[in-house]
């Protein structure tokens, strides 16, 4: 797959060939899908938590006798059953995490490359740099490039400068090569790429294979 390479201010700056084994493939929406969930799983805290009524501070004295108040038999005030009691069966402390193999990873970051490739919605770049943390310059340069809603993959590190810029643009995420993921592919519209981010990529799942 051939692709035309743009400047940030919109030039032509050559062309650029996509390996087909990674962004040519049909992709398959079960396999991004438990990427996803693994992704979000891992990113939960799992802190939520409620008292059992072993740690609720009331008292656990007998509420009154047994027989001949006409009311229902009970015990501690810290049953489940009472307001300011302790909560049945809630939500404790834990790790959302699962396991994933990582040749399942691999493959689901793949495919949701393909089906940005699929879409359209992959542009490739020189470069992303700045040369000053001008919020109105790098906004100015992605609108003539029609970017609103965009994922910028640079090379190994983020530009200081380009990063501070972008930083300000709402729907407009910039990650290193390393952070590349496939939901933040999937939750912006356009994926654009550097061209040094490409050659990474293809040399990541070189290296893999």
């Amino acid at each position: 797959m051939e692709l035309k390479v743009k400047t940030l201010d919109g030039a032509d700056a050559g062309t650029v060939t996509l390996s087909d084994e990674i962004f040519g493939l049909e992709p398959r929406a079960d396999l991004i899908q438990r990427v996803v969930k693994w992704q979000l799983a891992k990113r939960r805290a799992g802190t939520h938590k409620v008292k059992t009524r072993s740690e609720i501070a009331r008292t656990g004295k007998k509420m009154y006798k047994q027989k001949g108040t006409g009311s229902a038999r009970h015990s501690s005030a810290r049953a489940p059953i009472f307001r300011g009691g302790g909560r049945a069966h809630g939500p404790v402390v834990r790790s959302h995490e699962h396991d994933l193999p990582k040749k399942v990873r691999a493959l689901g970051l793949k495919h949701a490359l393909s089906a940005k490739a699929g879409e359209g919605a992959i542009l490739v770049v020189a470069d992303a740099t700045a040369a000053a943390p001008k919020t109105k310059a790098v906004k100015e340069q992605l609108a003539k490039l029609g970017l609103a809603n965009a994922l910028i993959i640079a090379g190994a590190a983020v530009d200081t400068n380009f990063g501070l810029a972008t930083r300000a643009i709402p729907n407009v995420d910039v990650l290193p090569v390393q952070g590349l993921n496939v939901y933040d592919i999937l939750r912006r519209q356009t994926l654009v790429l550097t061209k040094d981010a490409v050659d990474a990529i293809e040399a990541r799942f070189r290296v893999e294979a």
